[in-house]
């Protein structure tokens, strides 16, 4: 038999369904409030070390701080609406998910839409909640090239959204997927050990654009769209093509 083409499974919902159902409603507004928890708990971190100590957060004990805090809240964001809405928290993941066949399209704009709205309340809270401490944007780090950070977004985030399929997304998991909030907290608490000091290590475009928006800083801002999208993508092709085994029926609408 043939292996079944990714176009095959990839549908674009209908409105019903996708974006009005009580349901679907449910879903978005649990990706808003995962994606408000996950980046108050990640850029909080950075602006306590930072206030706190005085240090850059790229020096050693600022990567391990953010590291940590990002693992822990992803690990949460994660958990709390992965029976909701998938506990996506993420552009990369839902545009993976979607390339994969595994979202609508139109499901997946309107969890896109949810993450960014949730990242932007979040450090909009942080902002006026510290009494105007800056939410810092992503940068690069000086010397490093754009086009070096953006294979660096790319493949680190290839290897986050690898992980949602593996433990999450595909249909054989098993027991696994009782652990898929804690591995893909741990992958993201990884790569910002190893990408941090370089891009900063956003592998998502709601954590980037939250602070942008709130600091008006979007320099090199397009490296934390395309890189962490590529890299989903690519993830979620490469997993449902090489390792899922499905039928060519057409995506179910209650399937996220």
């Amino acid at each position: 038999m043939p292996m079944p083409s990714i176009v095959d499974r990839v549908a674009v919902g209908n409105v019903h369904d996708e974006v009005s159902h009580p349901n679907a409603i449910k879903a978005f507004v649990a990706e808003f409030i995962s994606t408000l928890i996950f980046v108050f708990a990640g850029q909080g971190s950075g602006m306590a070390f930072t206030k706190l100590t005085g240090g850059a957060p790229t020096s050693p004990a600022g990567l391990v701080a953010a590291s940590l805090a990002h693992g822990f809240g992803l690990f949460v964001a994660v958990s709390v609406g992965a029976n909701i809405s998938g506990g996506h928290v993420n552009p990369a993941v839902t545009f993976g998910a979607f390339v994969g066949g595994n979202i609508t399209l139109l499901r997946g704009i309107c969890y896109i839409i949810a993450q960014l709205l949730g990242s932007v309340v979040a450090c909009l809270l942080l902002f006026f909640s510290t009494g105007g401490l800056t939410t810092a944007g992503f940068s690069l780090t000086a010397g490093l090239s754009v086009w070096s950070a953006f294979v660096f977004e790319i493949v680190m985030t290839f290897g986050l959204v690898y992980t949602v399929y593996a433990t999450a997304i595909d249909p054989k998991k098993g027991d696994i997927g009782t652990i898929a909030p804690l591995a893909i907290g741990l992958v993201v608490a990884a790569n910002i050990l190893a990408g941090g000091a370089f891009t900063g290590a956003s592998m998502n475009p709601a954590v980037a654009f939250g602070p942008a928006v709130v600091s008006l800083d979007f320099g090199n801002h397009w490296i934390y769209w395309a890189g962490p999208l590529i890299g989903g993508g690519l993830a979620g092709a490469v997993y449902e093509l090489l390792f899922i085994s499905r039928s060519h029926e057409s995506l179910p609408s209650s399937e996220y």
